[in-house]
């Protein structure tokens, strides 16, 4: 039997080595007991009169949320709690994350805090905040 010189990969060996290392990984730590952390996603944009942010909180209770505004962030906490169902079935997959939740979201301009208002349909938390009056655009001329 003849045997040739055989060429060394060094990017196929990374690959073994990196498989390999993804399988003890997988051998100690199984993905199901790897804890997932809840944040909701938000979107913020600005309006000429007021800034709104809209925050993704799908199975969450609106007795479970709670908004907040200080030092020029707005604080969105809350949990989104398992519903428990006493089923034998055995699961095949597990996905969906469960537990306390905090977003911390700068706000890119001044506020009125106290004319804020919050409203939650559908599993989304809409957020309306008015800019303060020295947050207005103007133009400055120059001389």
């Amino acid at each position: 039997m003849r045997r040739g010189l055989m060429v060394w990969s060094p990017f196929a060996e990374l690959e073994r080595i990196r498989k390999e290392f993804d399988r003890l990984l997988e051998e100690f730590m199984p993905k199901e007991e790897v804890e997932k952390a809840f944040a909701p996603a938000v979107d913020v944009y600005e309006r000429d009169q007021e800034l709104v942010v809209k925050a993704e909180l799908p199975g969450v209770k609106k007795e479970n949320v709670e908004v907040s505004i200080r030092e020029n962030s707005l604080h969105i906490r809350g949990e989104k709690k398992e519903e428990k169902e006493e089923k034998t079935e055995a699961y095949h997959r597990v996905e969906r994350v469960y537990g306390k939740f905090e977003r911390v979201i700068p706000l890119p301009t001044d506020v009125k805090v106290e004319e804020a208002k919050a409203e939650f349909k559908d599993g989304v938390l809409e957020i309306r905040i008015p800019k303060a009056e020295g947050a207005k655009e103007r133009k400055i001329e120059i001389a």
